[in-house]
């Protein structure tokens, strides 16, 4: 079975997609996860109908006060008891996340020694990848990923940027700069929602010139036995900001300030 090359990893790295294109019929031990952490051992919102992702449309995010007042609050409130909230009419265009799955399948369907040019290592996790962390025989994820520095300028790396297909890079770029644009109307509207000038998370995390910001694309393969094992276990996000755009079928868990999980299996965050 393909493995990749050890990058100073504990163990050799199997694709997952390798073990799920070879038709293995049950989930290796290293993937299956602890009862409490399996899908089916989560409260989720289809259980409890009284939990479901606050939803703001940031096309009233407007110079009418009376409007931006509203939005403001619905974030603040969502921020509060949540942590969490889908957005709707936020500027980030149906073609640009058309092009973004589009593009990013087309490289994970690309042959194994194509992608593992690309491999990564836990020193920067910068490109292809199938686990994080560095603890020998650790429960492992059923899925595979790429991982990309985007900003400040000087810390992309180019040679971890896929040249194939050839319009990935473009179609990257441009999606990036346009979830830069909506990260800078939440953040303004966060600030002002907490009685801050509305720059001031902005400049906080290092203003336009200075701000960072990275991506990460799953791939979820299909799995033999799902009720076993997670795509994605629970954690938290190192970053200030998280936007999550959904590119496939599936179910995300979230967990919100109250405690309780909610599963979201359609509507994307963004």
């Amino acid at each position: 079975m393909a493995t990749m090359s050890d990058h100073c990893w504990p163990e050799p790295i199997v694709p997952v997609q390798t073990l799920s294109n070879s038709g293995v019929p049950t989930v290796p031990q290293q993937y299956i996860k602890p009862p409490s952490e399996r899908p089916c051992g989560s409260i989720t919102s289809m259980n409890c109908p009284d939990l479901s992702i606050p939803i703001i449309d940031l096309a009233c995010f407007s110079d009418i006060p009376e409007h931006r007042k509203a939005v403001m609050e619905a974030i603040g409130d969502a921020c509060k008891n949540w942590g969490f909230f889908q957005v709707v009419n936020h500027g980030v265009s149906i073609d640009s996340v058309k092009r973004m799955r589009e593009a990013w399948r087309e490289f994970f369907d690309l042959p194994m020694e194509e992608k593992k040019f690309y491999a990564n290592s836990p020193v920067t996790y910068e490109g292809y990848g199938s686990r994080l962390g560095v603890e020998k025989g650790a429960t492992l994820d059923w899925s595979d990923y790429y991982y990309l520095n985007l900003l400040p300028n000087d810390m992309k790396n180019l040679e971890k940027w896929p040249e194939m297909p050839r319009h990935l890079r473009d179609v990257t770029e441009k999606y990036a700069s346009e979830l830069k644009n909506l990260s800078e109307v939440l953040l303004k509207a966060m600030s002002s929602t907490l009685g801050l000038d509305e720059d001031y998370l902005h400049l906080a995390f290092g203003g336009s010139n200075g701000i960072s910001a990275s991506l990460r694309v799953n791939y979820y393969p299909k799995c033999p036995e799902p009720e076993l094992t997670l795509g994605l276990s629970s954690h938290s996000d190192p970053g200030g900001i998280s936007l999550l755009t959904k590119m496939s079928r599936g179910h995300r868990y979230a967990k919100g300030t109250h405690g309780s999980r909610c599963s979201q299996s359609r509507a994307p965050l963004l």
